[in-house]
């Protein structure tokens, strides 16, 4: 089966394929918000801080199990470690995330291409309306929306990994940055926007606390699709001649140019709209800055462009940010397809078509707990509140089962695939690795403090999540 693996036909379309992996709705928006919520300019430094030392060497693991055994998380785990049940288990959790990740990814997209619609159709004034979200999340006209984006995933990932995700990535990436440097061109231009400038890229050290630090490591490792199973997916479709660790460090660059520039692009903005903003009382998630937030942002600027200028203004933020999503949402379901093709032996096709049952119906049950149905909005409760279906399953496999899949991948490499292996795999095509410093850091790193980093978040998280409590105090 690994003999007829299909693989990325270039370095660079796997770098673009990756990078769209990692650049979606929490670089444009998720990564602002939380700036803005934890001190600006110190909140940049400790993310970048944390992409460095942190991030690339899980990257670069995730990357190197993918591509020694050309399997997705299920199979690479079974492979590497003789055949071994419980790891086998472990990279089951590795695609059940992802599978359940899409449910409320694509529930948010589809909102987000509603929002595209409604901007283009003239009703930017609705959408900034109080009731305009509350609304909008009922409409039965969601399905029809619903409809549109799942037909284009499953055109992408249909055609497979060179012809579908490769040439989408070639096409949405460079268009997405393009799109995106033009709307910092234009957001600079709107008076007070260099407030916004000023906050976002002067640290101030005094505002590095534990709760900025923790906020920082979770974006970064959030935004760079660790723990996903996506980069031992896509690291299976590379050639034997990559460099992984160039490769992985150009990915987060990337990554992290898309979330530098869209901070440059959202905080002006509201700093404009606002030159007395508390940027603290900003949003509570990125979900009410898009949907909420910006909408009346951008209604405001027809004081000075009119509706029609206004509205062209969102429409192009919003057709920026559906781009984005939809890279992500590519990537996010190709790990399962990828397992449903190499470990069950199902064409692309019908992998999709059984995704398409179970990932749509999971869909459909998040759409309707926003209000529509009782029962999916009032699912269950937990830390001294009700939570909707599309609460349990983010706050479940987003928020808390990502550090775990991490810390396993850090265990997994380092004291059953061992060091020494993963070495050697990474020196195929970086003749230089071997006694390198970059060597010595991964390999230290994955075997020490980072996975008992990744750890704790994840226990803090679970305590936050589930039980109101946090063991670090904030």
């Amino acid at each position: 089966m690994s003999t007829e693996r299909e693989h990325f036909s270039s370095r660079l379309g796997f770098i673009l394929a990756a990078a769209g992996s990692a650049v979606g709705i929490g670089n444009l928006v998720g990564f602002p918000v939380n700036a803005a919520k934890n001190g600006g300019g110190a909140f940049l430094l400790m993310y970048a801080v944390f992409v460095l030392l942190i991030c690339l060497p899980v990257m670069v693991a995730e990357m190197a199990v993918g591509r020694k055994t050309a399997k997705e998380p299920v199979g690479a785990y079974k492979a590497l470690s003789g055949g071994s049940k419980s790891w086998g288990a472990a990279g089951f959790l590795g695609v059940l995330t992802p599978f359940m990740i899409a449910v409320f990814y694509m529930v948010i997209t589809v909102w987000i291409f509603g929002y595209l619609v409604l901007t283009l159709s003239g009703n930017l004034d609705y959408l900034a309306s109080n009731n305009g979200f509350s609304e909008f999340v009922n409409s039965p006209y969601l399905f029809l929306g619903m409809i549109v984006v799942a037909a284009i995933i499953n055109f992408i990932l249909v055609a497979g990994v060179k012809d579908g995700i490769e040439r989408a990535s070639k096409i949405l990436m460079p268009t997405l940055f393009i799109m995106l440097l033009i709307m910092v061109g234009y957001v600079l231009t709107l008076e007070n926007a260099l407030l916004g400038v000023e906050f976002f890229l002067i640290p101030d050290v005094a505002k590095i606390t534990p709760s900025v630090i923790n906020g920082a490591l979770s974006q970064a490792f959030f935004s760079l699709s660790l723990g996903m199973g996506i980069l031992i997916t896509y690291g299976s479709y590379i050639d034997r001649k990559t460099d992984i660790v160039g490769s992985a460090k150009l990915v987060a660059l990337t990554d992290t140019a898309v979330a530098f520039i869209a901070g440059l692009m959202i905080l002006p903005a509201v700093f404009s709209f606002n030159p007395n903003v508390n940027p603290a009382e900003l949003s509570d998630s990125s979900v009410s800055l898009i949907f909420t937030f910006l909408p009346k942002i951008f209604l405001a600027l027809q004081s000075s462009i009119g509706y029609i200028g206004a509205s062209a203004v969102a429409a192009f933020f919003f057709t920026l940010v559906f781009f984005a999503a939809i890279t992500s949402l590519v990537s996010i379901l190709e790990v399962p397809v990828s397992y449903l093709v190499t470990e069950k032996k199902h064409s692309r096709k019908k992998a999709l078509s059984i995704l398409l049952m179970s990932a749509g119906l999971l869909t459909i049950f998040a759409t309707l707990s926003f209000g529509m149905v009782s029962f999916f909005t009032e699912f269950t409760s937990y830390a001294g509140g009700v939570r909707s279906f599309f609460d349990v399953v983010y706050d479940v496999f987003y928020e808390t089962i990502l550090p775990l899949n991490g810390f396993l991948l850090c265990v997994f490499v380092s004291y059953r695939w061992k060091k020494l292996n993963l070495s050697e795999e990474l020196a195929i095509g970086n003749a230089n690795y071997i006694g390198s410093w970059a060597e010595k850091y991964i390999n230290f790193s994955l075997g020490t403090f980072i996975p008992v980093i990744v750890f704790a978040i994840f226990i803090n998280t679970v305590l936050q999540k589930f039980f109101g409590y946090s063991i670090f105090g904030f």
